[in-house]
């Protein structure tokens, strides 16, 4: 068997056997689960502690109450390493994409991660973490093990995680703040301007391999398991989480890729694109952290924009639950031409990114067509993929750099 077949079948047994062996764990085991609802609001084993303040820099663990009950968990980096004054400092939100949590943001070196490169340049940090993922898996009254804990997809981030959150910093700050979203924190975005939210709180966006459109993707793992059902199979055997995140499978992962001669940053691959940029051993400190569980039906959600090309609302198939949700037979669409055109927008997207493919980042940008031309700043780096916008060790000068000098003019 060729070795991109082998990382192939690895990726698709982290995806699709991860999955139903975490849901099993988490249907029938639950101590595992009360304890992370115990663990994620606290300071001593939170992400301040373990990926913040080993590099020097100070540190908040803060957290969030949505509106549905999640409590999520958000970190706040207010200075950068050589100290400051906090209080003044633009605030920014970073916002992590699909099957990830905030460490996204700090898997690189401090001169690399993006986290501590705004933090360095005079930015008020302020880090997301989407219901569901390790630091926030706490609720006002459901526990994960309750299926009604995963009803929702990125709906539900649009209505809810992402006000919630913008809220509390603008309360807290006192200042409109910026936005960094990858991936699906892109997407939330797009659809949350779409429908003129936030924008009071909002000072411009930064979107990194930018979702809206996802009918021309070529990622041969995301097509295959769109095309064939597989999370709606998930979802119909009553596994409510999707957890790809096995200890045997990651245990297995790490060994392979600590064998000579074998470079597991193909891995990712098959999933994202052929990554340009990537080293070698960033790949074992992602499998440390990442990847995080999502809701099943967030899966399948997707899977629907993959299947039909279009940015809209979670499809229930039945006119009558759709009825019953939208007041309509089909779910409303999230139309791309409605955010305004004097909103300050910084795109940057990849020739080689299999999930947001440049012909439906095209789609997109011409949703933007009329947008004002000094507010719509587009990048294109024909060399990069999925990955590389979070993970490339040369992302900074790439990609950071234009980004916080877009920043600075708004």
């Amino acid at each position: 068997m060729e070795v991109a077949d082998s990382v192939t079948c690895i990726i698709l047994l982290i995806l699709f056997c991860g999955s139903a062996a975490g849901n099993r764990k988490a249907l029938y085991s639950f101590k595992a689960q009360e304890n992370a609802i115990a663990m994620a609001p606290s300071s001593d084993n939170g992400i301040c502690k373990s990926m913040v303040e080993t590099h020097g820099y100070d540190c908040e663990e803060h957290t969030v109450t949505t509106q549905d009950g999640y409590i999520l968990s958000m970190q706040r980096i207010p200075v950068g390493r050589s100290g400051g004054t906090p209080g003044n400092r633009p605030p920014v939100l970073l916002q992590h994409g699909i099957l990830m949590d905030g460490i996204t943001w700090l898997l690189l070196p401090p001169e690399q991660s993006l986290a501590f490169v705004l933090s360095d340049n005079g930015y008020d940090v302020w880090i997301a973490n989407s219901r569901g993922t390790k630091y926030s898996k706490g609720h006002k009254s459901l526990s994960p093990k309750d299926p009604a804990y995963w009803d929702w997809s990125w709906d539900e981030l649009v209505a809810y995680d992402l006000p919630a959150t913008f809220q509390y910093i603008y309360d807290q700050t006192g200042q409109k703040l910026h936005y960094v979203g990858h991936s699906q924190g892109t997407l939330i975005a797009l659809a949350a301007l779409s429908k003129d939210q936030l924008l009071n709180m909002l000072r411009s966006a930064a979107l990194l391999c930018p979702i809206a459109y996802m009918g021309q993707m070529t990622s041969p793992l995301a097509k295959n398991a769109a095309d064939n059902f597989i999370a709606e199979a998930v979802y119909w055997l009553g596994l409510s989480e999707f957890d790809p995140r096995g200890d045997a499978v990651v245990n297995l992962l790490k060994d392979i890729c600590s064998k000579p001669g074998i470079d597991c940053t193909k891995l990712l691959t098959s999933f994202t694109g052929q990554n340009c940029c990537l080293n070698s051993s960033i790949v074992n400190i992602f499998l440390d952290h990442e990847p995080q569980p999502s809701a099943t039906k967030n899966m399948v959600h997707l899977a629907q924009m993959i299947r039909q090309g279009t940015i809209k609302m979670y499809d229930y198939i039945d006119e009558v639950e759709n009825m019953k949700h939208y007041g309509q037979a089909t779910p409303p669409a999230y139309n791309m031409t409605s955010i305004p055109n004097d909103f300050p927008v910084f795109l940057s997207y990849g020739g080689e990114d299999a999930l947001s493919d440049v012909n439906d980042v095209k789609l997109l940008l011409g949703s933007l067509k009329d947008h004002d031309g000094d507010k719509l700043v587009v990048q294109y780096r024909y060399d990069y993929a999925h990955a590389d916008y979070v993970m490339a060790e040369n992302a900074k000068q790439d990609v950071y750099d234009p980004l916080i000098a877009f920043f600075r003019l708004q």
